[in-house]
């Protein structure tokens, strides 16, 4: 498996490439000792868990994963936030992102179904409660794509008229707008950002992609990932 598609069909997290193993790891402990291992063995596994026990995340800095992602503008700019507000901003991230100043590309856009609108929560520390209900979902979905669908024709008409399209793109609606990016994050940042995006109080969009990015991340470093406990839930 090298891609999860999310958001309705309209996005993916796609892996590209990688560097190391979970030898990596131990292999960087080692180092401070003037020692090396060559294989995978129970000895490696001990150290593995005494590392993450002990909070000696600077090895998982050896090793990092790229992916290609394609999200809603709104989780994109959550998950951007995330990394260049993070102590863990250093540990090896890499970011390029279409830009539309370059490059007309067709617009698109992530429209909820009517059953995927969420209602706004009693405690107003959570993004969001549970579903709405089929009236209010549908309304809402056809009064979205209805405002695409207009915003699109404003954007399409200004370029048309000779205005520069990052001029014209402020017509566009952001946040539901797809964009797509290329990410590397060292196996560090990573567990840093599954710890906090896969946590239920996590935006549920986001956790989506956190979610994909687990499950094709986890088979690059299996005995990290026990070691961690990092579980879906």
């Amino acid at each position: 498996m090298t891609q999860i598609d999310l958001y309705n069909g309209k996005g993916y997290v796609r892996y590209v490439d990688h560097l190391g193993n979970d030898l990596s790891f131990t292999r960087a402990a080692r180092a401070s000792f003037a020692k090396d291992s060559s294989e995978w063995n129970d000895k490696e596994e001990r150290l593995l868990a005494f590392l993450i026990r002990e909070g000696h995340m600077s090895v998982f800095r050896h090793a990092a994963v790229t992916f290609q992602i394609k999200a809603p503008l709104m989780v994109a700019r959550q998950h951007w936030k995330y990394v260049v507000a993070s102590a863990h901003a250093d540990d090896q991230n890499g970011w390029n992102e279409t830009s539309r100043r370059y490059v007309s590309v067709d617009p698109e856009f992530y429209v909820p179904q009517a059953d995927q609108w969420r209602s706004k929560p009693e405690n107003a520390k959570q993004g969001s409660g549970g579903p709405v209900n089929e009236k209010l979902g549908n309304l809402a979905t056809d009064a979205l794509q209805n405002h695409v669908d207009f915003s699109v024709e404003l954007f399409e008409s200004a370029i048309e008229a000779g205005i520069a399209t990052e001029q014209a793109r402020l017509f566009l609606p952001a946040f539901g707008l797809m964009q797509y990016y290329q990410w590397t994050v060292s196996v560090a940042n990573l567990i840093h950002f599954f710890q906090e995006r896969l946590a239920h109080d996590a935006q549920l969009e986001i956790q989506e992609m956190a979610q994909a990015v687990y499950q094709l991340t986890q088979p690059l470093y299996p005995a990290t990932f026990k070691a961690l406990g990092l579980e879906l839930e």
